[in-house]
């Protein structure tokens, strides 16, 4: 069984950016960053989300456009996500914890710390390094908050036990 891809595969139109081969897709979200409004409700973020249970039992993830190496990427950080909460944390310790993380310093195709760099072409100049760096930021903030949602979505104080048990699974064996 092949694992599932990007639904935005078909969009690349004049709606897309690419930096190096990542798509800088559409988003919803509240966050301040170059990203700007989809036209339907449906986003990146969501197909993230839905995705990232059956993806993560994958070891293997052929790339077939843009839009699959930024759902990679929305995988890794859930997954990193879920690895620093734990069962005993309730939302707004929680909250705490992933907003420090999406904010945190992270690197990009190209540095020396990034663990797909031989999928991804890095940025061509310092600009566009600069743009993918704060959609990157946005993307994770918004995520970040989506997940929390999702997660203590029943009980603020004790998270999902469906989700917290994808804590080990390591989606193509890297993090971020």
């Amino acid at each position: 069984m092949p694992a599932y891809h990007s639904t935005f595969l078909t969009e690349q139109t004049e709606d897309s950016r690419l930096v190096g081969n990542i798509a800088l897709l559409p988003i919803h979200t509240k966050f301040r960053g170059p990203s700007y409004p989809p036209q339907q409700d449906y986003d990146i973020i969501e197909e993230t989300l839905d995705l990232f249970r059956a993806n993560s039992f994958f070891k293997n993830f052929e790339i077939k456009g843009p839009a699959d190496r930024l759902l990679i990427y929305g995988i890794l950080f859930v997954s990193d996500c879920l690895s620093k909460l734990n069962k005993s944390v309730n939302f707004k310790e929680a909250t705490r914890i992933l907003n420090n993380l999406s904010l945190d310093s992270f690197s990009l195709p190209g540095d020396m710390g990034f663990p797909l760099n031989s999928m991804y072409q890095p940025p061509a100049n310092k600009n566009e390094a600069d743009l993918l760096r704060s959609y990157l930021q946005q993307f994770r903030q918004e995520l970040a908050e989506r997940l929390l949602k999702r997660i203590y979505g029943d009980d603020p104080n004790t998270p999902s036990k469906f989700w917290l048990a994808f804590t080990r699974r390591r989606f193509m064996n890297k993090s971020l």
